[in-house]
Formats: structure tokens, sequence, C-alpha cells
């Protein structure tokens, strides 16, 4: 039976993701200037957001239909699956980043230890329980809490599917719930073996309720809303109101606006992931979303296309990204810090996590196997007798000119 074309891609979903992903490698460069200027300096949301309402998103477009189609436990085993996938790229990088920054002590002769830096110098003073505690995931120090939270959003989700199966209500309320939770009864991880009020500074339990917000606008279960102009008003009004008291180079200076901060300071917590950092993400992406109808044509345009790239590759590129910061912080400490060496570093990086997307979109197209078939149809085609390869010349050429013009 003949199939229609394709649908194209939605290049919104892989545009924000690219975006979040250069904005998290600028943000976690130590000491770097650009970071005065990144979203999270301007409102009570950040790029983190963006990264779990897309990885919501996507996780409901890759699994979801999975659950409906091949049966709750097919879907379980392919979620386990990729919860397998994230725990071994977040021991892995841990690892790689661990030793990087020890070597880079050892190496450099200026003064520095980025182990002290980065803050983990009990996994080096306590090797044994610091190695049980990364495999089990409860130690889990700050700068390696995204897959840990992103891990925890996974684990969740048969839960939802199969609340789902009733109701798409249930399954929203079971989110709702949990978010409740940490609120309400204080649910939370350990981060660390040896201080138990130290939690995961992304709590999962919280988290989850932005995840599955994007998962549930994926799956349909919430409808997108119409964009209305008195709605984006609204919207950007509120987004515009939040920056003086946001940006702490301009509240510092105003006492009402640091005594306002302080009264909306657990309402913005990140940790626990306060519900001004929900709204506050909603109605930015709201405002986002309007900006964007009617122009998703742009974002298919060859300016774009290396940050759609970005995002279609988020996992590896953020992987990469972890270190390549802290190698940008070392190059930094080498050369100095002024306005042309940051730009000359943040530039470079993306350029590098660019160009990284692009290898690994190389490599997923897998261009080894047309090489190979071409390989095998040449051949065959010369160990056939000459009549032979001429009667067939003849019987394929109607399809290849047919072929050609939709090619």
């Amino acid at each position: 039976m003949a199939t229609g074309p394709r649908t194209p891609r939605d290049p919104r979903l892989d545009f924000f993701r690219g975006v979040a992903m250069l904005i998290i490698f600028v943000a976690h460069v130590p000491t770097n200037l650009w970071t005065l200027y990144i979203p999270a300096r301007f409102g009570w949301s950040d790029a983190t957001e963006m990264f779990v309402f897309c990885s919501g998103f996507a996780a409901a477009i890759a699994f979801g239909g999975t659950f409906v189609k091949a049966g709750f436990w097919y879907g379980a085993a392919r979620i386990l699956y990729r919860v397998w996938q994230i725990y071994v790229a977040h021991i892995a990088m841990f690892l790689f980043i661990a030793g990087l920054v020890f070597t880079a002590t050892l190496l450099l002769d200026n003064g520095k230890s980025y182990v002290s830096a980065l803050g983990i110098n009990w996994f080096f003073d306590n090797a044994g329980r610091g190695l049980t505690g990364l495999f089990t995931l409860t130690y889990v120090p700050n700068y390696f809490d995204i897959l840990p939270m992103y891990i925890g959003a996974l684990i969740m989700v048969p839960v939802v599917m199969a609340l789902a199966r009733f109701s798409p209500y249930a399954a929203m309320a079971f989110s709702v719930a949990v978010y409740a939770g940490v609120w309400l009864l204080g649910w939370t991880m350990p981060s660390h073996p040896d201080f138990a009020d130290r939690e995961w500074f992304f709590n999962p339990f919280a988290w989850q309720l932005l995840f599955f917000t994007g998962f549930a606008f994926s799956r349909g279960w919430l409808p997108a809303p119409p964009i209305r102009r008195g709605w984006v008003i609204a919207a950007a009004v509120f987004v515009v109101v939040t920056i003086p008291m946001a940006h702490w180079g301009t509240a510092k200076h105003y006492e009402i606006l640091r005594e306002l901060r302080e009264i909306v300071w657990a309402a913005r917590a990140k940790t626990d992931f306060g519900l001004l950092r929900y709204v506050h993400f909603l109605a930015l992406a709201y405002v986002a979303l309007a900006i964007v109808k009617g122009r998703e044509h742009m974002l298919r345009s060859n300016w774009v296309k290396p940050i759609i790239t970005v995002g279609q590759n988020s996992l590896a590129v953020f992987l990469l990204s972890m270190g390549l910061a802290q190698v940008a912080g070392m190059v930094l400490d080498t050369i100095g810090r002024s306005p042309l060496t940051f730009a000359l570093v943040n530039l470079s990086g993306m350029a590098v996590l660019v160009g990284f997307a692009y290898w690994c979109t190389f490599l997923r197209q897998q261009p080894w196997r047309r090489i190979t078939a071409d390989h095998d149809a040449r051949t065959s085609s010369e160990s056939k007798p000459p009549a032979a390869r001429h009667r067939s010349a003849g019987q394929d050429r109607p399809f290849l000119d047919s072929a050609a013009p939709a090619e």
C-alpha cells in the first residue's frame, strides 16, 4: 500500500533544545563573564527549564507511542533501557571530568586546585565510599545533578502511562501529587553520604512536574493554548515585571526590590522547583510560541540549522559540554580574562559543540551502509555475463528515468 509523504519534523523542539544546550555550556564555564547575560540573570526560570520541558516533550514522542502500540511492558522495558543509558552516561561523565580536573591540578602550574573548585575533594579523599555513592546515586555533587534528575523523571513514565490508560487527568494528578509531596512532606533525595541534609540540587520529585507538563502537551493530554493577543500581552508583562527583581545588578540598588526577592525566595527556589519558576517558564514559553507562530519556516533556514543540529543531539552535546566547560575555564586561567578572551573561548566552545553535533548526525546516518550497498550492487552487476548486464541495464532504465524527477 502506498504511503503518503512523511510529516516534516517540527523544528521548534530541536531549536529550543539547541539553544538550551549552548546556554548550559556558557553557564558552566567557571567565572565566565558571559554568564552575566544568560536568561537566568533576568528571570526566575532559565535554560534548565527549557531542557527539562523539552526532554519531557521528546520522551513522549520517543516512548509514549510504544506503550500504546506495543503494550505497557514493552514500553516500560524501553524506558528502563533508556534509564540505563542515562545512568551509564552520568557515571562516565563524572569519572571523565574527575580525572580531567585531577590531572589538570597536577600538570598546570598555576597554584589552583580544580578538584576543589569543582567541589569533589570528598570523592578523592574517600575513594571507596565515593565510588559506592557514585554508583548508587547517593553521592551527587553539584555540577553532576541534571542527569540523575532526568533519570528520576523517566522512572515515573511507566506509572504515568499506566494511569493514563484510565484517564490523562489521573496521570497529571499523579505528577501534581508527587510535586505536592515535596512541599508538604519534604520528599527529596540525599546527595552526600556524610551530610543527610544535603539533597540533589535538582530534586526529581519536584522537577518531574515540568517534565510531565512537556510530556502531557506532547501526548495531547493538555491542549496547546490558543494564541490570543490579550494573553500574550499578559504573559509578556509578567516576564518583564520580574526582571528588576530577578536581576541582582538592579535589585541590589533598591531596598523594595531586595525585600520582594526575599518574599518570593521560596517560590523561586531552584532545587525544589518553586511555583514561581514554573509560572515564569510557562509565560516565557507562551510568548516564544506566539513569536514563532506562523514563522516556523524560518527555523528551517540554513542559519538556524546549526542550532537545530545541536538540539537533535542534545544528550551527546550535553555530555561533551560539561567537560568542555571545564577545559574552557582552564584556558581562561592560562590566557587571562578579558572581553576578547571571553569571546574567543565561548565562541570556540560553541563551535566545537556545533561541529560535534554534525559529526553525531553524520554517524547516525550510517553512510557506510550506503557505500557497502553500492559496492555490492556494482560487484553483482560486474559478475553477470555481458548480455545479462545489458538486459539488466535496459530493464532498469525506465525506473531510473521515472525516479529522477522525484529526486
